[in-house]
């Protein structure tokens, strides 16, 4: 009884502890979505008295061709990450790994991008693209290729790449060190009979180290999906989704929408179209063969 009272002692304790998070949590995230389907049946500035209006601002979604085009951008930003920032994950995953006296600093080099803020990646990358004086273009004029200078931002065709090619930059050490975690875990065991059995390098890739990798790259996969999805900060601080909304992705168009032009309802509709597809994007996942176990039945 001693015991189990102590159990229950240490299980209200946590409880405690764990109360001011969870009103958090329960006031700042799990609210704001019904209260968002709530107000995407209105018509609403902020300020004013909210008028009722059903379906409208769905209707109006469905005949949104900017918003089609936000998620269609969306589309890409997910395709091409998942593409470019998970093989490149794994790749220095693979690298940084291995045994050496650079592997930590490696490491800790690679991992420099997700230390700085959005805010600050965005302005650096600004000056990188620059047209006049950036980086890039500065590069291409060293190795004789200026007939390949542009404004990287300001022209509709490369503008989105410009700023996916700076979110890959900022993500792929995520995944790096998720890919590490998983390399480290595999039981050296494995590759020992996989070298008795005459296993090549690659060999032993294909058919210990991926299998092994499989609930990693799951993690991996639905966080590049969904934070693909939602993502807002950089972009805005790079291009506010232009020119001409080449690089318009749905939460850059709820901003527009909510805090620009005061719809508040409208931009709640936005905003509970973004939250639809992340989670149908999140439960694809979660519950495809990809994550293990589930062709067992488990």
């Amino acid at each position: 009884m001693g015991r189990l009272g102590g159990r229950r002692g240490q299980r209200h304790v946590a409880a405690l502890f764990l109360l001011p998070a969870s009103l958090l949590y329960l006031l700042y995230v799990l609210a704001p979505i019904p209260l968002s389907f709530y107000y995407s049946l209105f018509r609403w500035d902020g300020l004013t008295t909210a008028r009722f209006i059903g379906a409208g601002n769905w209707a109006e979604l469905a005949r949104d061709a900017i918003f089609w085009k936000s998620l269609g951008n969306n589309l890409k930003l997910v395709a091409l990450s998942v593409l470019i920032q998970l093989p490149l994950g794994l790749g220095l995953a693979l690298l940084t790994t291995q045994r050496g006296r650079t592997r930590k600093w490696a490491q800790g080099a690679l991992f420099v991008p997700m230390m700085l803020s959005s805010v600050a990646i965005g302005i650096l990358w600004k000056y990188v693209y620059d047209p006049n004086f950036g980086l890039l273009n500065g590069l291409l004029e060293v190795v004789g290729l200026p007939g390949l200078r542009r404004a990287w931002l300001g022209e509709p065709a490369t503008a989105l790449y410009a700023v996916i090619a700076t979110v890959s930059w900022q993500y792929t050490p995520l995944y790096m060190l998720l890919f590490s975690a998983g390399l480290l875990g595999i039981p050296s065991e494995l590759y020992e009979a996989a070298a008795i059995d005459g296993a090549t390098g690659l060999q032993s890739f294909l058919h210990v180290t991926l299998p092994m990798l499989r609930a990693t790259a799951a993690t991996a996969l639905t966080l590049a999906v969904v934070g693909s999805l939602k993502y807002f900060d950089l972009i805005y601080v790079m291009t506010e989704g232009g020119p001409l909304y080449s690089t318009e992705v749905m939460a850059t168009y709820m901003y527009r929408k909510a805090f620009h032009e005061f719809r508040m309802g409208y931009g709640s509709t936005v905003a509970v179209a973004m939250f639809l597809a992340a989670a149908a994007a999140a439960a694809a996942i979660l519950t495809s063969g990809i994550r293990p176990g589930r062709k067992e039945g488990r």
